[in-house]
C-alpha cells in the first residue's frame, strides 16, 4: 500500500473539520492523521482498501521457510 505522507492532518483538525479530511482523501488518495506529533491513523477510500492485497498467514510462513532454508548455514554460524 502506497501512502502519501505529504498530507498530514492533526487529530484536532480532523475532529473539527472532517469535510476537509474527506476532500484531501479525494484529492490525494489518503490522509495521515497524527496525534501527539506521531502518525496514528490513515484515512482512505473504501474502494481503495478493497483493492489492496494482504498476505495470508500461509504465504508468510512459506516465505519465512524459504528465507530460513536459503540462509540455514549463516543461521547455524550465528547460533554458535
Amino acid at each position: 500500500m502506497d501512502i502519501i505522507f505529504d498530507t498530514i492532518v492533526s487529530m484536532s483538525e480532523a475532529q473539527q473539520n472532517f469535510p476537509k479530511v474527506a476532500k484531501l482523501v479525494d484529492e490525494k488518495g489518503a490522509v495521515v492523521i497524527e496525534e501527539n506529533n506521531a502518525p496514528t491513523y490513515v484515512v482512505m477510500e473504501y474502494k481503495r482498501v478493497k483493492k489492496e492485497s494482504f498476505a495470508s498467514d500461509a504465504a508468510i510462513l512459506n516465505i519465512s521457510k524459504h528465507i530460513i532454508d536459503k540462509n540455514r548455514e549463516a543461521y547455524g554460524e550465528l547460533a554458535k
